[in-house]
Parts: C-alpha cells; sequence; structure tokens
C-alpha cells in the first residue's frame, strides 16, 4: 500500500520536473480559460454527448496523422472539424443530433483503434492519445494550441450575447432576428476546436472532464450568467494544472488526476448547492404561519 501511494504521489525532485513540464503547465492553463469559458454553452445546449463525439473523431484524425507520419496536432483539428460540422449541419433537433453522434462514434473509435494498432512506434505515443501526456508539448505544438486557443476565445467573445440568448430560448432568439442556426454551427466549430486541442493534453477518452464537469460544478453553486464562466474557468484551471503537477511525481498520465480533481471540485459544489437548496426551503425562524393556513389546521 505504502508503495504504491509513493507511486501515485511522489514529490522527489519536484523542483526540476516542474521545470521540464513548463510548457504542459502552461497549455494546461490556457486549455482551462478555453474548457471554462465554452462549458456553459454545452451544458445549456444540452450538448454533452456532443464533446464525446467528437472528441472520437479528433482521437481517429490525431491516429491516422500519427500512422502516416503528419502532424498529430493538425490531424485531431481535422478530425474535430469534420464531426463538428456533421453534428452542426445535420444535427438540427436533438433527437437526430444524438443520432448522428451515436453513429459517429463508435466509427471514429474504430479508424483510431485501427491506426494505432498499424502504428509501429513508441507505444507512448498511442497510449496518450486516449489518456494524455505531460511531456508531449514542445514548443511548436504549444504554439498551435496558443493560437487555436486564442481563436476561440475570441470568437466565443464576439458571439457571447447572441449565442447566450440562442442557447436559453432558441425559438425567442429566432423571432428577435438571431441567426439561431448560423449561430450553432459556428459554436459546433469552435467546439471542435477546443476538444481538438484538449485532446492533446488529457486524452480523447476523458475531455468531457474538462469541457463539461467544471461549467456542472459551477451551475450548481449559481446560475448569475456572469459569475457561471468565471467559476468554471477557475475550476477547469485548478483541475488540469493541479493534475499535472500531481502527476509529475509518478510519471503517470495525467488524466486519473484531472478527472479525480474535477470530479472532486463538482462533489463539493454539489453537496453545497444541496445543502443551501434545502437552507433556503427551510422557514426561518419566527416566521409568521398565514391565516388561511391556521383555518385550514
Amino acid at each position: 500500500m505504502t508503495d504504491l501511494w509513493t507511486q501515485l504521489f511522489s514529490f522527489q525532485d519536484f523542483g526540476e520536473l516542474v521545470v521540464l513540464v513548463k510548457n504542459s503547465i502552461i497549455a494546461g492553463a490556457v486549455l482551462g480559460l478555453v474548457g471554462g469559458l465554452i462549458g456553459p454553452f454545452v451544458l445549456t445546449r444540452n450538448m454533452p454527448f456532443a464533446v464525446h463525439g467528437i472528441s472520437e473523431l479528433s482521437f481517429a484524425g490525431a491516429s491516422a496523422a500519427l500512422l502516416f507520419g503528419a502532424n498529430v496536432v493538425a490531424g485531431s483539428l481535422a478530425g474535430s472539424v469534420v464531426a463538428a460540422l456533421l453534428i452542426g449541419l445535420l444535427g438540427s433537433r436533438a433527437r437526430e443530433r444524438n443520432s448522428i453522434i451515436a453513429v459517429l462514434m463508435p466509427f471514429g473509435l474504430g479508424i483510431g483503434i485501427l491506426c494505432l494498432a498499424l502504428y509501429q512506434g513508441r507505444s507512448a505515443n498511442r497510449f496518450g492519445l486516449l489518456t494524455g501526456q505531460i511531456v508531449a508539448v514542445d514548443n511548436p505544438q504549444l504554439g498551435a494550441l496558443m493560437v487555436i486557443s486564442a481563436i476561440v476565445i475570441v470568437t466565443l467573445l464576439v458571439v457571447w450575447r447572441p449565442l447566450t440568448f440562442a442557447s436559453v430560448d432558441p425559438d425567442v432568439a429566432a423571432a428577435a432576428g438571431i441567426p439561431v442556426r448560423s449561430l450553432g454551427i459556428v459554436f459546433m466549430l469552435v467546439l471542435g476546436l477546443a476538444v481538438a486541442v484538449s485532446v492533446q493534453i488529457v486524452g480523447a477518452l476523458l475531455v468531457l472532464s474538462l469541457l463539461v464537469t467544471p461549467a456542472a460544478a459551477a451551475l450548481r453553486l449559481t446560475v448569475n450568467p456572469r459569475l457561471v464562466p468565471v467559476l468554471s474557468v477557475v475550476f477547469a484551471v485548478v483541475s488540469v494544472v493541479g493534475g499535472i503537477l500531481l502527476a509529475l511525481g509518478g510519471g503517470l498520465p495525467i488524466s486519473p488526476y484531472v478527472t479525480t480533481i474535477s470530479f472532486a471540485i463538482w462533489l463539493i459544489c454539489r453537496l453545497v448547492g444541496r445543502r443551501r437548496d434545502a437552507r433556503s426551503l427551510r422557514p426561518s425562524r419566527g416566521a409568521r404561519v398565514p391565516l388561511a393556513a391556521k383555518q385550514e389546521v
């Protein structure tokens, strides 16, 4: 048991290791910002399933690029964009969207597994596409991640108000002249880019812990439209950067640490939210009983 604990949480030469993964820490903080901003829209538009579907196609694109010696980030982006366009163009209704995602997910996962099975290179590269890596972010990849993340953040800020309106009540937004369908396609493309860059850090199987769980935790604490994205960003950054720092000691994939921290934050927020809701429903001490209630008794 002691050996297992030491393997999971070993901080020997921690300072030197932090310097080695500086790029990964920066990338994790940027991804936390991206995931925290886009997460509330994913939940409001009821699209967590779409995140998983896009991640499977992103995994397939990255795996194919790895097999053929191409740029893995470019392959991941290609897979994500194709999936986002298919879901955005064909899935105008929730039922249609879920059916399309359910078709795309096994196809993408199957193609990805096939490419990894044919790949003869390092096994760590194959494993990292599924569960993430902490030492895989070199300077060119960090630069590409920063550029893509900047595109996502700027696009979200530009369409923030109409996208919020269209996400909360699409029928009223359409009646008010907001291009709901076009905004939906733009959002899917932005979501595809966010998923593609997230796969490079946390892996294809656990993207939901970055793009959905922090926002779900924030929504358990407040429904304030200004406070939710702030809390979501804080929770996402803490999850990713904290996961990277904890994973340094054991040299293990970061995904178990990121998902555990993310889940713990969500669980705490859920308990706090339930306690607050129960307290708000409890009658205050000294409150007067209405006359009608007394008569009924």
